[in-house]
């Protein structure tokens, strides 16, 4: 989510590297949010690089990565596939769904939600034993929902086996925004709201003309939309020390930390 400057530096520093399969989501075309992506692409050619990469992000993200590429001439030894989305889901993988709405700023900006499809449910290895599939292959199956033939012909499918179906777990990125009732929308019942608060209340007039929210508004957004937790993130460098934010979030919603790099927070499954 996003594409700051020095991406690749943070990305090896959090030994995460480029081994796996990468899909960008910008919120918007501020520089801070996406000026990271020619030193990325660059890096990852120098990498030789072969799989290919995915963008998604408002109008002017096309135009932006073709003018870069041009300017700077480098070779990109991977497809690189862009596109400009609106409003909805943008993105489906096998587990899990992307969804946007357009928020609050000074430049159409796009939150995101990434929103894990339903798990099957739990698995009761009693009743499989009593339906005479025996612990090995044919379990992992039917936890994964298909279907098993036994030696003798006898079929056995995964509601013999498996409780109700479980949720998945929900992650919302605001991007940068004002308070506004889209995020809240889109961020009901998450496990965890990601959501800028780039000044403190005092500075609540000046969040507002720059298009950005205090650490109570991300606060009261939370509370409305009834996530469980909150990471307050994109403040300003004029904060040496971040207490006072978390201080004014915690009054309204407690469940808040303030990010920092290469912050891990572990999201449990729903029960």
């Amino acid at each position: 989510m996003d594409c700051g400057e020095g991406i690749q530096r943070q990305l090896f520093t959090a030994k995460i590297g480029f081994r796996h399969k990468l899909t960008i989501f910008i919120s918007h075309m501020h520089g801070d949010h996406v000026l990271g992506l020619p030193g990325l692409l660059q890096t990852m050619s120098l990498f030789n690089i072969k799989r290919p990469i995915d963008i998604y992000g408002p109008k002017g993200i096309c135009r932006f990565l073709k003018a870069v590429t041009q300017a700077l001439r480098f070779h990109l030894t991977f497809p690189l596939n862009v596109r400009e989305v609106e409003e909805g889901i943008v993105y489906e993988a096998t587990d899990y769904v992307v969804r946007s709405v357009w928020t609050d700023h000074g430049v159409p900006n796009l939150a995101y939600a990434l929103e894990e499809k339903e798990r099957p449910g739990k698995f009761y290895p009693k009743k499989a034993l009593f339906l005479g599939v025996s612990e090995g292959p044919l379990w992992s199956r039917l936890q994964h929902g298909e279907v098993v033939t036994l030696a003798n012909g006898k079929r056995v499918v995964p509601e013999q086996v498996l409780g109700p179906p479980r949720e998945g777990r929900k992650i919302v990125y605001s991007g940068d925004t004002r308070p506004c009732n889209a995020v809240i929308t889109l961020a009901r019942d998450a496990d965890l709201l990601i959501h800028e608060a780039t000044f403190d209340d005092e500075l609540a007039e000046k969040a507002y003309e720059n298009g950005h929210s205090t650490p109570s508004q991300a606060a009261l957004i939370a509370q409305k939309a009834k996530v469980k937790r909150l990471v307050l993130t994109h403040i300003s460098s004029r904060y040496s020390d971040v207490q006072i934010l978390h201080e004014q979030a915690a009054k309204i919603f407690p469940e808040v930390i303030i990010a920092t790099d290469f912050m891990e927070v572990k999201i449990p499954y729903p029960e």
